[in-house]
């Protein structure tokens, strides 16, 4: 079921106000229910836990489902287990016991559904790395229930999986310079291994001061920097997470930057992208 309340401060996997009722409950809903829709990817950076990161793509989801597009998360900082099971599992031959036993499906648009990936994106991450076509095209049969699929992962996951894509990975910072060191860092580690640009996103949490300057003179410098060091011209913007509208603007970004599983994936040769990166200037 879904609430209007927002997440606590710092919500895990399953603090999410959203999630389906039971794992088994997601398993017959990622299995047996099967519109005609395309699955779209939306990846995002992991951040480090003292920022406003899962509580922002909480909002973000949340608009992506009241604008039609149901959604479902795999969180690749969140590990899979016998007892909170996920991707993983889901990639296995049978999900976890007692599935079968169950009826019905993803008959509800507002559910959204947040699953531990961890261990199921890094095997996917592993298979891209030894050659095995578009991995993420195994998601395709899992989450036909849904219209898009979050990728939350940190960019050493992230990369292997989106070379050879026009993905365009969402990268979350705080106002004025917070974190741009660590954005620039990213950006750099999805160009090189990855051959991808991403949008950064400033991120202004509620109560907090705006910056609007130092914000703006911020994200200038780390648009300057990727384009001579990294010949990137990203995408910045800032959100004011208090604003709905601001919140509206980044997901609907998002959607517009989406690739398709099954139809746009890849849309680059691999080698291509490898030689893409051999011309990034590797020493910043």
């Amino acid at each position: 079921t879904s609430s209007s309340r927002p997440p606590p401060t710092r919500p895990t996997t399953k603090d999410w106000p959203m999630l389906l009722d039971t794992a088994v409950h997601q398993a017959l809903g990622l299995h047996n229910y099967t519109p005609e829709r395309e699955l779209r990817l939306l990846p995002v950076l992991a951040q480090p836990e003292d920022g406003p990161w899962l509580e922002l793509l909480w909002q973000l989801c949340a608009h992506l489902q009241r604008l039609g597009y149901p959604v479902a998360v795999l969180d690749g900082t969140a590990l899979e287990s016998h007892h909170s099971p996920g991707l993983a599992q889901l990639l296995g031959a049978r999900p976890w016991p007692g599935a079968e036993r169950l009826n019905g499906g993803a008959d509800d648009d507002t559910a959204l559904a947040v699953l531990p990936a961890a261990r199921g994106l890094a095997w996917l991450a592993d298979q891209a790395q030894l050659g095995h076509g578009a991995a993420l095209l195994r998601l395709q049969p899992l989450l036909r229930a849904y219209a898009a699929v979050v990728l939350y992962a940190p960019a050493e996951q992230l990369a292997p999986l989106l070379l050879g894509s026009a993905s365009v990975p969402l990268v979350m910072t705080g106002p004025g310079a917070q974190g741009m060191v660590r954005s620039y860092r990213q950006l750099k580690h999805m160009a090189l291994h990855a051959g991808v640009r991403c949008t950064v996103a400033a991120i202004v949490p509620p109560q907090a001061s705006a910056q609007p300057r130092q914000t703006a003179e911020a994200l200038a410098t780390l648009q300057r920097s990727a384009h001579k060091h990294l010949g990137l011209h990203i995408h910045t913007t800032t959100v004011t997470a208090a604003r709905p509208q601001d919140i509206q603007r980044l997901a609907l970004q998002l959607m517009e930057n989406a690739v398709s599983l099954g139809t746009a994936m890849p849309l680059l040769q691999a080698q291509g992208a490898c030689t893409t990166a051999t011309h990034l200037d590797r020493s910043h």
